[in-house]
């Protein structure tokens, strides 16, 4: 019984540490451009934050995340990121 239980201590330390951390993160990203009406927010991701690539999330005004290239890889997505610092929505 000893080893069983230790065996589900470890288990749920583990789940309990992985969900502290999630991470929402790209795995792809579009070249395709996103009108600046749909767009709320941004986020950059970076690889030290536990994500595999670079990218740049945008929030739409419905809540869900595209997944662009960085704003150094794609002038669309500087030139969105920089409007919606002007508007006061970074």
């Amino acid at each position: 019984v000893r080893p069983l239980t230790l065996s589900l201590t470890l288990v749920i330390d583990v789940a309990i540490t992985f969900t502290e951390e999630a991470v929402d993160c790209c795995l792809t990203t579009s070249n395709k451009q996103i009108p600046r009406k749909v767009v709320k927010a941004y986020r950059e991701q970076t690889t030290n934050g536990g994500c595999a690539i670079a990218a740049t999330q945008f929030i739409t005004v419905k809540d869900k995340t595209l997944c662009a290239p960085p704003p150094g890889r794609n002038d669309w997505v500087a030139k969105l990121i920089r409007r919606l610092k002007t508007k006061g929505q970074e």
